[in-house]
């Protein structure tokens, strides 16, 4: 990526970041040490705070995501996800390990939401183009063909070759609703694996944490406003967190700000595999809270577009997954575990109890 767009993609991430930190530690003897780097298509920032050894974990961390990126990446020529694409009908493409696992990790979430979350979203995604500056309203027959090439099932993988194949010429895999979850916990990984007990991460919205503060405490997450522009708010609630990774996916990351302006209408990035449109399920944020950032990510997805009712019984049915859940109509919806666990900050937002 040339580095004036880089910068410019930067700093429009920069400004969309879906959570605002609420922190204020004492750091004592510890170091701080922090790194911000653009990888995955978002801003990323790291904080860790130890010794020497806390600052050469934090570098191979930062290694470690540039890595997955390489791999991951549909803008990359030579990522692995590229190679898959451009074969799509052709022939299976041997991928490293970490393409190979979040791919199959990914079909599973296919299977467990009967299509709802589905990576071969590919096409969608690319017709849409929500974030071109120049991006417009595809054309219902333009969706309905692509959307004929959305399929999960038809990716084949084949674990003792580690290869992947999709069965049709122009499909096309993303994995962006569950690549940065996987860069951040194997960012966690090498971190804990190096003796940092305590850190905060942040992947364009994928946070994740190391035990608490340098003193003990839990990191005060806040939860962003969805609506900040309009109600003149960082956050409506804040959640407290040790070793726990807090993801959010929403209708304001991004989507048709001109589309918008003119129409009042929000077309956001979050597509619904069934249909080929933004999802309509009447939500504008979706969290997930666990231990895994990678099945965080996919679940806020599957939230988001399944809605806060179906959402929820399958985010139950899994069990170890907390969640909330913003409605149009500033109603938060959470799970039983964070009835004494949300702290409101917003009286603009309505908080329902289960």
């Amino acid at each position: 990526m040339h580095t004036k767009l880089r910068k410019t993609l930067a700093l429009s991430v920069l400004l969309i970041m879906v959570l605002t930190f609420v922190i204020g530690c004492t750091i004592g003897n510890t170091r701080e040490y922090n790194r911000d780097l653009f990888a995955l298509d978002t801003v990323i920032t790291l904080k860790v705070f130890g010794g020497r050894s806390a600052k050469k974990a934090l570098d191979k961390a930062a290694e470690r995501i540039r890595e997955i990126e390489d791999h991951m990446s549909p803008t990359l020529e030579d990522s692995d996800v590229s190679k898959i694409n451009r074969a799509a009908g052709i022939e299976p493409v041997k991928v490293h390990e970490d393409t190979f696992y979040v791919i199959k990790r990914a079909l599973n979430y296919g299977k467990l939401t009967g299509g709802v979350f589905d990576i071969t979203i590919g096409p969608i995604v690319n017709l849409w183009d929500i974030k071109s500056e120049k991006s417009k309203i595809p054309d219902e027959n333009h969706i309905k063909d692509k959307l004929s090439l959305v399929d999960y099932r038809k990716v084949r993988i084949d674990e003792d070759n580690m290869t992947v194949f999709l069965e049709e010429k122009g499909m096309a895999v993303d994995l962006g609703a569950i690549a940065k979850g996987y860069a951040a916990d194997e960012a966690v990984r090498i971190l804990m694996k190096s003796g940092v007990k305590s850190a905060l991460l942040n992947l364009g919205g994928n946070v994740i944490t190391i035990g608490g503060k340098p003193d003990g405490s839990p990191w005060r997450i806040g939860l962003q406003d969805p609506r900040s522009q309009e109600t003149g708010r960082n956050h409506f609630a804040i959640v407290e967190v040790k070793g726990a990774t807090v993801v959010s996916s929403g209708d304001y990351e991004r989507y048709m700000v001109d589309v918008y302006e003119r129409t009042g209408e929000r077309y956001h990035h979050i597509f619904d595999p069934r249909t080929g449109y933004p999802a309509q399920s009447g939500l504008m944020v979706s969290t997930i809270i666990s231990a895994s950032s990678m099945d965080a990510d996919a679940l806020s997805t599957i939230l988001f577009i399944m809605g806060h009712e179906e959402g929820f019984k399958t985010i139950e049915d899994l069990g170890n997954y907390e969640a909330i859940a913003v409605t149009l109509d500033k109603d938060v919806y959470i799970t039983e575990g964070l009835k004494d666990g949300l702290i409101p900050s917003n009286d603009l937002y309505n908080i329902i109890e289960p």
